[in-house]
């Protein structure tokens, strides 16, 4: 099964490397023209630069690169070699990506003095940024890194543990920039958050498979064993052929999407499968 899962990664490499550069470009050009200027503590890294930058003088791209080198340390001791090579490329290229559109700020002045237009138009351009990330299977490195240890050791979800490092940081620029900053960074993730979702085909946070195949058991095994997800097996009867089948329904986070998409398509190219928004899901572990 770890095959199908390298596979899953190696399909369209190259459009997909392409993809993951374009997003951080993009997420690198918000920072420095929109983010940086009015203060806005965002929380991750980029949150970080900006208190050092005002702080301390420190150059963002020096704070960001420092920060994505200390977590690839972090990941190869935590998860492994395998799991920490895919967020190498996006933890090097972002902070020189940062550096190289620091010009940009200088070329297109923004009105700092109409800030919700700022933001407005910042959270939309970053959500599209992430979600075209999301979209490539690739990790962007940094603080999601912290988010997987801690799932991956003491279960706290990714959700959960992402909400409360990034609400840490935005606290602290509240303290240092104002909380009028810290309710414009709230409002920001927010627009980011529904512009990410639309952007990865859906409006909700999970997805719900329903799956048949005649692969059942290596498909079954895929998601349960390499995606880490729960599945439930129930038998149908097909309405012109009139034989009975059996379905998988799994509901998986919508940043899994593409490896649940491409995984089934591997292991049965000939398989049925629907998906759907799922917005509400509880009780599964």
């Amino acid at each position: 099964m770890d095959d199908v899962i390298n596979q899953v990664k190696k399909n369209k490499k190259f459009y997909r490397t392409f993809s993951m550069l374009m997003a951080l470009l993009l997420n690198a050009t918000v920072f420095n023209v929109f983010l940086l200027p009015i203060k806005l503590v965002i929380g991750g890294s980029n949150g970080i630069a900006t208190i050092s930058k005002y702080l301390y003088h420190i150059d963002p791209p020096i704070t960001i690169f420092l920060i994505s080198i200390a977590c690839v340390i972090i990941s190869f001791i935590y998860l492994g070699k395998k799991r920490t090579l895919g967020t190498i490329l996006a933890s090097i290229t972002y902070p020189i990506l940062v550096k190289i559109t620091q010009p940009i700020a200088l070329l297109i002045p923004i009105n700092t003095e109409d800030i919700f237009i700022i933001i407005i138009f910042a959270g939309v351009l970053s959500g599209i940024a992430n979600g075209i990330m999301y979209k490539t299977g690739y990790s962007n490195g940094g603080f999601p890194v912290i988010n997987q240890i801690l799932y991956e050791y003491l279960k706290i979800p990714i959700a959960k543990s992402s909400f409360v490092l990034n609400g840490i940081i935005i606290a602290i620029g509240a303290i240092f920039f104002g909380t009028t900053n810290a309710v414009y960074a709230i409002i920001l993730l927010y627009i980011n958050s529904i512009i990410l979702d639309k952007v990865l085909l859906g409006v909700s946070n999970n997805k719900a498979f329903y799956i048949i195949t005649s692969e059942e058991e290596q498909i079954t095994e895929y998601i349960i064993k390499n995606l880490k997800h729960s599945i439930t097996v129930f038998d149908v009867k097909g309405g012109f052929l009139d034989k009975k089948r059996k379905v998988i329904l799994t509901v998986v986070p919508s940043r899994d999407y593409y490896k649940v998409t491409e995984g089934i398509k591997l292991l049965d190219k000939d398989a049925f499968f629907v998906a759907t928004d799922a917005y509400q899901v509880e009780g599964a572990k």
